[in-house]
């Protein structure tokens, strides 16, 4: 029976480049929930689900000019109701081989609701600092943010949001025994590599 490796968490901890690293090494299908994200949720809002409805109809403006606390809350929201989406997708895929999947959505909670194990799964967060450093360094941000009124608070509260998005799910994953790790960039990328395939139990090939 083939496995799904699952890395959660929250944007710029780093997780993209440890399910294409851990792809390479074992030769498993990386499945970037990212890629996918607008079409879950668009076939969400097609199916009337009251977050994504909204989310579908709102502008850059009225994204991000809001309560970074508000954000956080209603990503969640959005992550809730397209997982049995990602799930489907995941499903499919490992019939047919061994996966490594990463992204913001796959929370501890529904790890927990799927009956993950912690050896299947495992919590990337950055810290403030290194998350925003590296957000700065992302060429399409500013287009994300071209059309509100104040860049700079806009880029702040997104900032913030996702701030509050990772402490959420460091707690999440305290909660459920996942393992979790905070990335402050003083670990380089084979020093995370080595503990993450520790968690999963990946053997060197």
């Amino acid at each position: 029976m083939n496995d799904i490796y699952y890395i959660g968490g929250s944007p710029c901890s780093g997780k993209t480049t440890i399910a294409e690293r851990l792809a390479d090494d074992y030769d498993l299908y990386y499945f970037k929930v990212d890629d996918f994200l607008e079409k879950y949720i668009d076939r969400a809002a097609t199916l009337g689900k009251p977050i994504c409805t909204n989310v579908r109809k709102m502008t850059p403006e009225e994204i991000w000019m809001r309560n970074p606390k508000i954000q956080c809350r209603e990503e969640i929201e959005i992550y809730l109701e397209i997982f049995e989406f990602v799930q489907e997708d995941l499903n499919k895929r490992v019939k047919q081989t061994n996966v490594i999947t990463e992204g913001a959505a796959l929370l501890p909670s529904l790890m927990n609701q799927e009956k993950v194990t912690e050896s299947n799964y495992v919590n990337l967060t950055p810290t403030y600092e290194f998350q925003v450093s590296h957000y700065k360094e992302r060429p399409w941000v500013p287009y994300i943010l071209e059309e509100c009124s104040d860049h700079k608070k806009a880029f702040h509260n997104w900032m913030d949001r996702d701030h509050l998005f990772a402490i959420e799910v460091q707690k999440q994953s305290e909660n459920l025994g996942y393992p979790s790790i905070v990335n402050d960039g003083t670990l380089s990328i084979e020093e995370l590599l080595k503990e993450i395939k520790n968690y999963f139990g990946l053997k060197r090939k």
